[in-house]
């Protein structure tokens, strides 16, 4: 029988390395075009109170452009200040001591650092905004998962095995509410990873879809249209990229994507596959959102059938005064929440929207992403894991997360497309997650010490 006294966490010293990643294609999204990024990469010294120590590793792209859509600063001003912040956030980890706790203890500890961040970086670079919870949430995250990789290594235990009353000095309630008394994060999550997950490919909308559209192609074997790509990986789930502002195009783009795909699927006899859709915050309304379904139904009710879910289709602002309700929209198809979830009350507050379903990411921290699982499940909801164009230790992460909770539909990971060279040292030894075959990704294999990889 272990004691939470001597597992728990009395040092955690990091040390951080920033990596350029060329994208070989742009990606489109928010209205903005990203080309290029940079990796975060942490590694976490940890001790035990019991003298055990281990080192933990967490990766994360910036991805500044989706956590911080700035209408003041530039994106070239917030990868600036995400990424000081990431490298501010390590100096006082490393030069203050936390107080001992097991990983989700410590993770509150990092919101605090995180909010006085928040403002001090921005200020010291001359900018006139703050971090948002978003932007703060992705570049604190590879430090959530170190800490969460260390701990199970200095345990010599999985991650998701410590999450028990045995190693948790406290219950659910101390970080959700009353309902999750006496609960604990092993009651949602499993005990060993699912074999294997679907994997949802990203239509970009700058993504051509048949050979006629291909401006240029790059000079390596992978495919570039989107037939290309169903062959090559036999895909079953594809994400569509749509603008929410031009009614007549995301109708056609998804009615387009049925017919490159129905002719992609004969030729390999799959009759059966899937669809969601990302308006990227971009629709006025829930009315949008409703006339694009029934268009899409009138256009191609094969089409509709093979919709999944809606990604959140309207402003992350969910406390304004004028916030869309989803309900009626979320009565056709799960609306899940993504953007807009930093915390346990903006999930709350997606409730009483109308929003069905979350979206968790890696990059939104180990520690909040359990969190909202758990309260998802306890509230029935809709459960997707979304990327952030994670190659190499990101996407495993993500794939980590998506094997262990229960109801996850399937992991999305689109750095195969765009970034593939940050994927190259990471194909030999998890073959199965980096190279697809058969639309899915082989996640049994993550069953290691720590995050399992």
């Amino acid at each position: 029988m272990v004691t939470q006294l001597q597992t728990d966490l009395v040092e955690c010293r990091p040390s951080v390395e920033f990596e350029r990643v060329p994208y070989r294609a742009p990606l489109k999204f928010g209205g903005r075009i990203v080309s290029s990024g940079w990796l975060m990469n942490v590694r976490m010294q940890v001790v035990t109170r019991g003298g055990r120590v281990a080192e933990g590793r967490g990766s994360m792209p910036c991805g500044n452009v989706w956590a911080w859509p700035s209408t003041e600063l530039s994106p070239d001003q917030t990868e600036q200040a995400m990424l000081t912040f990431c490298r501010r956030l390590c100096d006082r980890l490393a030069g203050d001591p936390l107080e001992a706790g097991h990983p989700l203890e410590i993770s509150q500890q990092l919101h605090s650092i995180m909010g006085q961040l928040a403002k001090e970086v921005p200020q010291s670079l001359g900018f006139s905004e703050s971090l948002p919870p978003l932007a703060q949430l992705v570049a604190a995250s590879p430090f959530d998962a170190a800490i969460h990789d260390g701990f199970g290594r200095a345990l010599g235990r999985n991650s998701f095995d410590v999450l028990t009353s045995e190693y948790c000095n406290r219950d659910l309630s101390a970080w959700l509410d009353e309902r999750f008394v006496g609960e604990y994060l092993d009651q949602y999550t499993l005990r060993a990873p699912v074999a294997s997950l679907p994997l949802y490919h990203l239509v970009g909308a700058l993504d051509p879809l048949t050979e006629d559209e291909v401006v240029s192609r790059p000079d390596d074997r992978l495919p570039m249209t989107l037939g290309e790509w169903i062959a090559a990986d036999e895909l079953t789930h594809l994400k569509i990229k749509l603008a929410g502002d031009q009614l007549d195009w995301d109708v056609a783009r998804v009615l387009a994507v049925e017919s490159v795909a129905a002719a992609a699927q004969s030729l390999r006899g799959c009759e059966s596959w899937y669809y969601s859709c990302d308006f990227n915050e971009k629709c006025s309304s829930a009315e949008y959102v409703v006339e694009f379904l029934r268009r899409v139904r009138d256009g191609n009710v094969r089409a509709f059938d093979r919709i999944q879910y809606i990604e959140q289709p309207t402003s992350r602002n969910l406390a304004a005064a004028n916030a869309p309700k989803m309900h009626a929209a979320a009565a056709i198809r799960p609306v899940v929440i993504d953007e807009a979830l930093v915390s346990y009350e903006s999930l709350l507050l997606a409730r009483e929207q109308g929003y069905s379903g979350i979206a968790l990411k890696a990059c939104k921290g180990q520690s909040d992403s359990l969190l909202m699982a758990a309260a998802a499940q306890k509230f029935n909801m809709f459960l997707c894991v979304q990327d952030l164009t994670c190659p190499g230790a990101s996407f495993l992460h993500s794939c980590v997360l998506s094997a262990r909770i229960p109801g996850v539909a399937a992991v999305e990971g689109n750095a195969r497309q765009y970034c593939p060279g940050a994927n190259a040292a990471w194909v030999d030894r998890f073959p199965g997650i980096f190279d697809v075959r058969g639309g899915r990704v082989q996640t049994g294999c993550l069953s290691g010490e720590g995050l399992g990889f």
